[in-house]
């Protein structure tokens, strides 16, 4: 099983086969509007447009689990990131992460890399690195920086 498997819901409530993503290299993010981590967008975006055109997508799922910190409608999330981050990846629906109604790719992404802190996610931002063949191969602290990221989305994109 790999993340191919999986259909998501983006912002407009449409599926979305995980398998539009074959052969790129994802980092897959949690994220939230109101956070204190909430400007690391300005660096996700960065990454994205620099290397975007050498197969690398960002998944942002919006989550309000955490502090009721993503409070906003699809369309404001979205409409937010894009005004205030110049966002031009990828913002899906907004999902739960942990719990009865965690969305099946998240449960997925954390069986497969429940990292030091447990299986859980704990907070908003917590990033997985999934390679060109589907395979979830690192999972990120919230706190972890996109610009620390760089040098393992390099070496996946280099594979």
């Amino acid at each position: 099983m790999n993340i191919y498997d999986f259909t998501v819901k983006d912002a407009t409530g449409q599926d979305v086969s995980m398998k539009e993503y074959q052969g790129k290299v994802l980092l897959i993010v949690n994220t939230a509007t109101g956070c204190g981590l909430t400007p690391q967008y300005a660096g996700l975006q960065e990454l994205y447009d620099t290397y975007k055109d050498q197969g690398f997508e960002i998944l942002d799922f919006p989550c309000n689990q955490f502090a009721n910190q993503a409070p906003g409608s699809d369309d404001e999330i979205k409409s937010f990131c894009e005004t205030r981050f110049g966002v031009t990846f990828k913002i899906f629906h907004k999902i739960d992460v942990n719990g009865d109604n965690a969305d099946p790719l998240f449960n997925f992404l954390k069986k497969e890399q429940g990292g030091m802190l447990g299986s859980n996610i704990k907070w908003n931002f917590t990033k997985f690195l999934v390679n060109k063949h589907g395979q979830v191969v690192k999972r990120f602290a919230p706190t972890d920086v996109p610009e620390k990221i760089e040098n393992d989305i390099k070496k996946l994109l280099a594979e």
